[in-house]
């Protein structure tokens, strides 16, 4: 398992990346109400956002790999990140990829009150 560095995950840090999450998550779902087929970008961004954060806030300064373990991943959140991918532009991917966006803000503070 890939430990989480501590520092990556403090509230500010995690704060401020949730806010860039939220904002492209009403861009997100603007585009689905509009169904015009822009959503599908916006999610590859959403979905670049979110590896990269797993990723950076990692004890290893590796590239987001789907085979690592990484301890900032939620439950079942590799499986859930592969189906999200298989189809973005649907809106099931969107709602599942909102839910590992809060699934992970909250294990951040877990892990944080752990350490």
């Amino acid at each position: 398992m890939i430990s989480v560095n501590a520092d990556a995950i403090s509230k500010e840090v995690v704060d401020e990346w949730y806010a860039e999450w939220e904002t492209l998550r009403e861009v997100i779902h603007a585009a689905h109400d509009r169904r015009d087929g822009s959503a599908l970008r916006f999610m590859v961004k959403g979905i670049e956002h979110f590896e990269a954060f797993i990723a950076g806030s990692s004890m290893t300064d590796n590239a987001f790999m789907e085979q690592n373990d990484y301890e900032l991943m939620p439950i079942n959140g590799m499986e859930r990140l592969r189906f999200i991918k298989m189809r973005p532009a649907q809106y099931a991917c969107y709602r599942q990829l909102d839910e590992l966006y809060k699934e992970t803000k909250k294990r951040c503070a877990r892990l944080r009150v752990k350490r």
